[in-house]
């Protein structure tokens, strides 16, 4: 029996779709009650698609809504993929072109700018169209080898650290990660969802919470909230009475250094925490510096992590920011159809234009290595080195790198 997709679903395809996706990722294929109600809120049904042989589910896919952040610091509208499975049996047929091709169509119709994903393996996603565009680091801190001085009270700054509950997260927690969105590119937007996840206030089976979290603010001398922290404990202990706490960080924003450095340094001066583990980080992220040995921050990942698909190049060139000024023609190639086509950048410090033009190229390029230049991490020069792009004009890679290179890193902070 060949697999009919279903491009929206019913309520009562929920069971089976969710039995689908755990096989996918290799966990228990049984869904409790509990699981069924709270993932079924946050499930758009018009936008979940499966490929099912009768009644059973093979295969899973969804996307919703998403707003990301350019460099500058503009909001663009982004179609968020995730849940993407198909089962070990019906692997090699198509399943998965077929529902991406539907949600990437119906993405650009609906005027998203970017389709964006979570890669679980690297080799997938790049004959859609996706290019990897931010890096993620993950730290663990020999807190005993950290060089802190032992003394530490609280901030030197003038500001302070003080305990919250998960409703004050809930209050303060929105508007504190706004101004991070503004300031970070990268960064997704979080819902009301999100917050009462992240807080342990909505749960469900096999969610990762074995403790509950503590939570952090950190406000300025002038008393604004600059930084919020989110950790678990584990409460170990070895022989002879000796405290071997590990810290680990679900969430950490600080929207200043100050902020930043007041809570590592809160962190990590907690009495019985010997190890702190940092959770998904930017690659360049401030901390491994905070420390008076900067070694007993070990890397412990150092990975891909949010993925773009260009839908409208105008609208996404245009978005963001330039450092200087600027023309580039990108001849774009799109095996899709989607967004393909030769284009005229027209960069400055004030603004940006992008239109189709029928010049001659300055730069080719496959339409996902767009998506991994776009927010800056990626070096066009490099590319070109490892020929997965064609400068047509002698300059055109290292002006391509001016034009798009950022200072700081991009970085996504939220799985979704």
């Amino acid at each position: 029996m060949a697999a009919h997709i279903r491009t929206s679903l019913d309520a009562s395809d929920l069971p089976n779709w969710l039995r689908a996706m755990h096989i996918g990722f290799l966990r228990s294929p049984d869904v409790s009650k509990e699981e069924l109600e709270v993932r079924s809120a946050g499930i758009d049904l018009d936008r979940t698609q499966g490929a099912f042989e009768g009644d059973r589910c093979v295969a899973t896919f969804r996307s919703h809504d998403q707003r990301l952040t350019a460099v500058g610091g503009a909001d663009v509208p982004a179609d968020a993929i995730t849940n993407v499975t198909v089962s070990p049996t019906h692997r090699r047929r198509g399943l998965l072109s077929r529902m991406m091709d539907h949600d990437l169509r119906a993405a650009k119709e609906r005027g998203d700018a970017v389709a964006s994903l979570l890669a679980a393996e690297y080799p997938i996603y790049g004959r859609y169209g996706f290019g990897p565009a931010t890096w993620v680091t993950e730290w663990s801190v020999d807190v005993a080898r950290a060089g802190l001085d032992p003394r530490y009270a609280g901030p030197g700054c003038g500001g302070r650290v003080d305990y919250a509950d998960a409703d004050e997260v809930r209050e303060l927690g929105p508007a504190l990660h706004e101004r991070l969105r503004a300031r970070q590119h990268g960064v997704i937007d979080r819902t009301e969802r999100w917050w009462k996840l992240n807080t342990g206030q909505l749960r469900f089976p096999g969610d990762g919470w074995t403790n509950e979290p503590f939570h952090v603010l950190y406000r300025s001398p002038d008393g604004t909230v600059d930084g919020l922290l989110t950790f678990t404990t584990d409460d170990r202990w070895e022989g002879n009475k000796r405290p071997q706490d590990t810290a680990t960080v679900r969430s950490l924003i600080g929207v200043t250094p100050a902020a930043e450095r007041a809570l590592w340094h809160f962190l990590c001066s907690i009495d019985w925490v010997q190890h702190v583990v940092t959770g998904s980080r930017a690659p360049d992220d401030l901390l491994p510096l905070f420390l008076g040995d900067p070694r007993a921050a070990r890397p412990t990942t150092y990975a891909d992590y949010l993925w773009l698909r260009p839908l409208d190049v105008p609208a996404l060139l245009e978005a963001r920011t330039y450092p200087v000024s600027g023309s580039l023609v990108l001849d774009l190639r799109d095996r899709a159809g989607l967004a393909g086509g030769r284009y005229l950048l027209d960069a400055t410090p004030d603004g940006a234009t992008c239109a189709p033009t029928t010049r001659a190229a300055d730069l080719t390029m496959d339409i996902g290595e767009l998506g991994t230049v776009w927010l800056g991490d990626e070096s066009p020069v490099r590319l070109t080195a490892l020929g997965r792009a064609e400068e047509e004009r002698p300059g055109a890679a290292a002006l391509a790198d001016t034009l798009l290179r950022t200072p700081r890193r991009p970085w996504c902070p939220d799985m979704f």
